[in-house]
């Protein structure tokens, strides 16, 4: 079985869409989709990736699916230093790096700071969701990563979400504190991000990361890769 997230393009939060630059990115990523064989498309309730997700879709004859789950994981917490209210994935380096517990894939959501916003609900509610789509297809979650196969697929399940969502499943999946990949990892607009199922003991799977971030779309286009949600200079690939 194949996963693959997509962040949406980039941005315009003040009307949650796109920019002119946005929309570019979004139909040279659909460019980039037409010869995929996608079985579903699942997309967030959110415009920027309702947006994004339109272009694509004009290449498979699909329903998408929209869940609630799938929206952007802006879940606020009190910030321990300032006390002001912050998305749970911003911390200042200083702070976050001498969090052992945040580095813990099974101790974040129980630290304070995760526990003001109640983290560990929010973050279940999204392995939850993911888990039934996973089952739906034969995927039966063991926890720790592995998976029961009932039924063998070959599936492509497509999401079209956000950079947040994507990475807690993404930590989920492979066994990595969400935290981690918040504070560590970036995937720029329209980013493609591949997972695929590994089956090498019969019945029993799980899934390795084959693209994080992949935007040969926009290469391939002479577009430049945004740096919406970056704090450096994008090194143009």
């Amino acid at each position: 079985m194949n996963l693959i997230f997509i962040r949406h393009a980039e941005p315009d939060y003040t009307i949650d869409s796109l920019t002119e630059k946005g929309f570019k990115e979004a139909a040279l990523l659909a460019e980039r989709t037409k010869n995929w064989k996608v079985d579903e498309v699942y997309v967030s309730p959110l415009g920027r990736a309702q947006d994004t997700a339109s272009f694509s879709l004009k290449n498979w004859d699909l329903t998408p699916t929209t869940y609630e789950w799938l929206q952007e994981f802006y879940y606020r917490v009190k910030d321990p230093e300032t006390g002001e209210e912050r998305i749970a994935w911003d911390f200042m380096p200083e702070y976050f790096t001498r969090q052992e517990e945040l580095h813990d894939k099974n101790e974040w959501f129980h630290t304070e700071v995760m526990k003001s916003g109640d983290m560990e609900k929010h973050y279940n509610d999204t392995v939850t969701g993911l888990n039934s789509i996973l089952s739906k297809h034969g995927y039966e979650a063991l926890g720790k990563g592995l998976f029961d196969v009932k039924e063998h697929s070959d599936e492509t399940l497509v999401f079209f979400c956000h950079l947040g969502v994507s990475f807690a499943m993404i930590g989920y999946l492979m066994q990595i504190a969400p935290p981690v990949l918040w504070q560590g990892f970036f995937v720029p607009p329209t980013g493609v991000m591949i997972l695929t199922s590994e089956e090498r003991v019969p019945g029993k799977a799980v899934f390795r990361m084959q693209n994080f971030g992949d935007t040969k779309h926009l290469h391939d286009g002479n577009e430049e890769i945004s740096a919406s949600g970056y704090f450096a200079e994008i090194f143009q690939q």
